[in-house]
Formats: C-alpha cells, structure tokens, sequence
C-alpha cells in the first residue's frame, strides 16, 4: 500500500473516531424520553399499581408516542389484552384499549407466556432493580423466557445513561 492511501486510512479512521466520541458525549437532557421520565411525578412501579385495575400487567414502559409523553402498561385478562395509559402526573388510569391484532399482540401474547410462569410480579422486579443502582428510575420493564425461565429485562435510567438490569421472576 503506498504511503498516501495509508495516510488518508489514518485520517477517515481518526476523523470517525472523533465524531463517535462527541455524539456519545453530547447531552442528551434533551431527549424527549429523559425529559418526561425526569419530569413524571409518577414513577414505573406506581403505574404497574394503577393499571392492576384493568387486570395482570404483563409490561410497562414509557414511551414518546406521536410526540406525546405517555405512561404504558400492557395487561392481561381473562385471555385477553389491553394497553392501559396511566398519567404520568397524577397516576390515574386515562384510557384504556384492547389489543386485537398486529406486533402489539403478538409482543402481549409472549409477554403474557412469561408472566404465567413467573412467582414474582413485574413491580417487584422493577423495585429489586432500581435498589441496586443509586438514584435510578426504571423507564420500561419486559418479561420473557429465557431457556425456559421467565426473566423482566428493566431498562433505568441514571442521570442520562441508560442501563438494562434482568431481574428473575422466579
């Protein structure tokens, strides 16, 4: 290879490495996401509470949807599935609707497998998970079976960083 293909490899590769450091270390307090669950009054657990009305929470996350902040909880219910929306600032139930078709079932129906097997429920998970890092709070928790064993992956949210804990739910 001769020299001035080596020395513009050099350069791309320093100048690509460059531009991943500062987008990694950008501020990101911004993010619609962050913004909303540093604002919310109303914490993860206290939604999976609050949708308990509406029947088993099978997951829960919150979500910027059609630029909207919103507090998510899928359930299940006499082998059938809902998204409940439960305000992020006051902790009541504000809508709720029936899952009949597409990737939601589909993600209910799997959700709801793992849960039927799991001995611990979703809230304390999440709780378990946020008591192992210092001022965290939990933005989403999924359940799932791996190798058989059901397991809530719960992504928190420390400062700006995001971190995904799995919690057994045996």
């Amino acid at each position: 290879m001769n020299r001035r293909v080596l020395f513009l490899l050099i350069i791309a590769s320093l100048a690509t490495a460059l531009v991943g450091q500062s987008i990694y270390a950008q501020d990101r307090s911004d993010h619609p996401l962050i913004k909303g669950v540093t604002d919310a009054k109303v914490t993860l657990q206290q939604g999976l509470t609050a949708a308990a009305q509406q029947g088993r929470p099978i997951s829960a996350k919150f979500e910027v949807e059609d630029g909207k902040f919103q507090l998510s909880v899928y359930t299940a219910k006499d082998g059938k599935f809902s998204e409940v929306i439960v305000d992020h600032a006051t902790g009541k139930v504000t809508k709720t609707e029936s899952i009949t078709e597409g990737q939601d079932l589909a993600e209910a129906k799997s959700q709801s497998a793992a849960m039927a097997k799991a001995k611990t429920d979703l809230k304390a998970a999440v709780d378990k998970s946020a008591a192992t890092t210092s001022g965290s709070r939990a933005i989403s928790v999924t359940p799932a079976l791996k190798d058989g064993h059901p397991v809530a992956s719960v992504i928190l949210l420390t400062g700006q960083q995001f971190q995904t804990v799995e919690q057994p739910l045996q």
